[in-house]
Formats: C-alpha cells, structure tokens, sequence
C-alpha cells in the first residue's frame, strides 16, 4: 500500500521540487523519487537506516550526481549549485545540519562566528551573537569541549545567520536530551513562521515530528512509499487491538479495502491498521481502536500483513 498526500503545495512556492530522483550504487538504488517541500512547510523525512534518506539528501544538494531525474532547489537546477556561481548565491539560503559537529574542535564558538562571517556573504553576526547567548554557549569554548547537546546549538546558531530559506537537518536531534530537542524544536517552529521559509527534517525521533511536522515522507529501500499530512496518520488513522474472530469480522465487513488491510500478529491477538478510526469504532465499537503514532504507521506499512 502507497499512500500519498492530496496537492496541497499548488499555491505555494516550492522549495524543493524533485522528480525521478535515481542514484545507483552496487547493492543499492534511489528508484526514481519524488519529493517536494513547499514554502512553509515542515516535512518529516523517515526511514529505517540504509533505507536511502542521506542519500536523497547528498542528492538534492548536489553533492552526489544523480544518474537520472531532476531536482530544483530554490529555482536552482541542483547541478547548478555545485557548478556555477548563480549555484553557490542560491547556496547562501541553504542551511543543512547534520546530526556531527562539522567543524574543527580547536576553534572557539566565537572563532567560529568569525569563520562564517567570511564564507557567507549575507552572514549576520547580531543573530549568531544572540543564538550564542540564548542558548547558554560560551564564546570562549572550544568546540571540542561541546557536549552533543550544545555542539548542535551550536550548529543550528549558524545555520540561522546567513539568511536562509531553506533549512535542512539530518538527523541533527539524534541523541539530545528531551529539553534540548524541544529548544530546537521551537527553534524551526520560529524559522518557518517567516514567509518564504521551509524545513526539510530526517529524524529516526517520529515523537519530534508529531510535535512539528506538516507532512511526512516515509522512504524505504530507495522508493517512497508514503507521503501523508501528518495529522491524516496521527488524527485520523488509529490500530484496531482485534482477537482473531474479530479480525475476520472486519476483514469480511468491507470498511477496509482488501488491498488496503495491513495487520500485525502477535501472541495476544491482531493489531490492524485503521484508516478512520471514528467511521470503525462506530461499526465496532466493541473493539478497542487507539490513536496511530508515525512509528505504529511505518511498522504496519512495512513490515504488516497483506491479506
């Protein structure tokens, strides 16, 4: 089952735009992708490991060639970026982090404002100094010394002063506190309030993308194989907790297309995917049904039973 969201980007610029993305390597492909982020929008980018999301990344920045299809990134053709200087402008309103620190850790934090300051044209050191000060980092420590916490503060502070429109993050939450992943998170909440403004985020973390995500693009063995508004799978949808006689009864009842019934056994039972929720508690309502998370969605996607 692919499930993919309704056009809802016709009216607005699109910030990524990419069609038929393919990259071959021996024992791995992109398969033709599709994928687009339009302008204030949050997408969620998931996946198991090896299942091609750093790969789709490195090619929509240009840092891979691509053997087929096209991907346009602020109006820009992505082998523009790395091979013109319109590319490298275009490049001034792109910000990626990633989930290392990708600086060298003898530099102090304040050093590391002044590096910017030289490779970004539109580089704003007032904001840098006020990120710096906002989220508790000393000027005079070396990046080396940085927890993890800190050192992707750190990352995110410079990614938020030279302009940019586009905000990339890969894995860039992984292994941060709770407290310090809601500070980022209120962060791209504060970058995407302004017009003109994206964020396209990998995260294995699905809670942080429940808490800030518009849409979610799930990638699997180089394919997409859902693209949802998030609130179509954490609102609507829901997992119906059936014995295995209830099963049946809903199976055969025809409230979810055959095509469409994806279930998951185990030794008390049979949890089904539910695409409303409400319309199956009204016909069942003596099965209990809870909400769907994107981590419940993407295990049923991939790893349930097809009847």
């Amino acid at each position: 089952m692919q499930a993919m969201a309704s056009d809802t980007t016709s009216t607005s610029e699109l910030l990524i735009d990419a069609h038929g993305l393919t990259k071959h390597y021996e024992g791995f492909s992109l398969d033709h992708l599709d994928l687009t982020v339009a302008e204030g929008e949050i997408v969620g980018f998931v996946g198991q490991n090896g299942a091609g999301k750093s790969t789709t990344i490195k090619a929509l920045l240009g840092v891979i060639e691509l053997d087929d299809g096209s991907a346009r990134i602020l109006g820009a053709g992505v082998r523009d970026l790395a091979h013109t200087a319109a590319g490298a402008r275009i490049k001034e309103h792109i910000s990626v982090v990633f989930d290392t620190v990708s600086m060298p850790g003898h530099l102090r934090v304040a050093d590391v404002g002044r590096v910017h300051a030289r490779a970004f044209d539109q580089w704003e050191q007032h904001t840098f100094d006020k990120l710096v000060r906002e989220f508790g980092l000393s000027g005079n420590k070396q990046v080396k010394d940085l927890s993890r916490g800190m050192g992707m503060k750190l990352s995110l502070a410079c990614a938020l002063s030279h302009g940019a429109r586009l905000l990339v993050l890969d894995e860039a939450t992984a292994g941060l506190d709770p407290m310090a992943r809601d500070e980022i998170l209120d962060r791209l909440r504060e970058f995407v309030a302004e017009p003109g403004r994206a964020v396209l985020m990998s995260s294995h973390i699905t809670s942080d993308l429940e808490k800030i995500a518009d849409r979610v693009l799930g990638i699997e063995n180089g394919r997409i194989v859902f693209d949802l508004a998030k609130d179509e799978i954490t609102d609507e949808m829901g997992i119906a907790r059936c014995r295995v006689a209830e099963f049946e009864a809903v199976a055969a009842s025809g409230l979810i297309p055959e095509r469409e019934l994806r279930y998951h056994k185990h030794d008390y039972g049979i949890d089904v995917l539910v695409l409303d929720r409400f319309a199956f508690a009204r016909q069942f309502p003596h099965i209990p049904v809870d909400r769907m998370t994107i981590d419940d969605y993407m295990a049923l996607t991939l790893k349930g039973g097809v009847r």
